[in-house]
């Protein structure tokens, strides 16, 4: 079992910069891709970027390239998510997530560990 535990989230203006972390305990995230989702209210979970286990590919959608980075540090047994330049509209819940698999297409059923998630709120 993977225990993951975000942080970082918290009110910010627009145009500022929030970083999340997320530290798992149980077992080391060395062979977990790693994910980082966010759902907002009355939304369904979307996917924002995922990082392979080794760290060499990562994956972003299109609504945060260039602005997010996904991170990790497996020593750490931790992920980061670097989110600069915010806008309102990526106010949500962010949960970060773990799995095994890694396809093309990517959907949150191939991480099968999950976070309480880290309320990230952006104000206009």
């Amino acid at each position: 079992q993977v225990q993951l535990v975000e942080s970082g989230g918290g009110l910010v203006q627009a145009g500022g910069s929030l970083r999340l972390s997320c530290a798992a305990s149980g077992r080391t995230l060395d062979n977990y891709h790693m994910g980082w989702f966010r759902q907002a209210p009355g939304k369904e979970r979307e996917f924002v970027a995922r990082i392979s286990w080794t760290g060499s590919i990562s994956d972003y959608a299109d609504s945060v390239k260039g602005r997010f980075t996904i991170s990790r540090e497996n020593r750490m047994n931790t992920v980061y998510l670097q989110m600069n330049s915010l806008k309102p509209d990526d106010t949500a819940v962010y949960y970060c997530a773990a799995g095994i698999r890694w396809d093309a297409k990517i959907d949150p059923r191939q991480f099968a560990y999950w976070g309480q998630g880290t309320q990230v709120t952006v104000s206009s």
